[in-house]
């Protein structure tokens, strides 16, 4: 059966149809989510620098670092997909708390950062060793180019809420970030944030 915009029931994956969803901008939670994905320290090996303080927290309780909230939408050109990502507050030792990063499958693509809430920074890469790291606090919007590989990480004490957009068939390549890392950490010591 064909829906018509004027169809609330119309599935949010039908590729010409539009929708809605409501999102409260003050928690980052999204209404209904389709597909959730949950990372845990667990899912962090490999990642921080102090192995160590990683395994303790994971036999401590194993806490979510971060989650994700998105919608099912085609993954093909002309579509844009959006998520909320919510970067919980934490250190492993003294590093930040920060997302496995990632650059796009399709690297010619770019993405956009909208910050709800939190502090941090937006860790950006090239392939040959090239970094910037942009700040994220609320009301402000990151944008990461083409090619650049990503990672959001954690410097304060409430979750880092972002909304983000890019396009459908970007992809998510996560392998070589795992092999190559990122050039800089960031740490909180003495109270105050270290990047190096």
């Amino acid at each position: 059966m064909a829906h018509t915009a004027l169809d609330p029931h119309a599935p949010a994956t039908d590729a010409g149809i539009p929708f809605g969803v409501d999102i409260d901008l003050v928690t980052g939670a999204m209404r209904e989510p389709d597909r959730v994905l949950v990372r845990r320290a667990s899912d962090m090996k490999g990642y921080y620098k102090d192995a160590a303080a990683l395994d303790r927290l994971i036999a401590a309780g194993d806490p979510v670092h971060y989650e994700v909230f998105e919608k099912v939408i085609p993954e093909t050109y002309g579509h844009l997909l959006f998520c909320i990502s919510k970067l919980y507050p934490g250190r492993v030792g003294d590093e930040c708390f920060m997302t496995k990063g990632h650059y796009h499958t399709v690297s010619g693509t770019a993405e956009t950062y909208l910050c709800l809430g939190g502090s941090g920074h937006m860790m950006c890469k090239l392939a040959d060793g090239s970094w910037q790291a942009e700040p994220m606090c609320r009301g402000r919007m990151v944008y990461v180019p083409p090619h650049w590989g990503h990672r959001s990480i954690n410097t304060g004490d409430d979750p880092l809420l972002s909304f983000c957009v890019y396009p459908a068939e970007a992809g998510h390549n996560y392998g070589d970030i795992a092999v190559e890392g990122f050039p800089r950490r960031v740490f909180i010591r003495d109270g105050r944030e270290v990047i190096e």
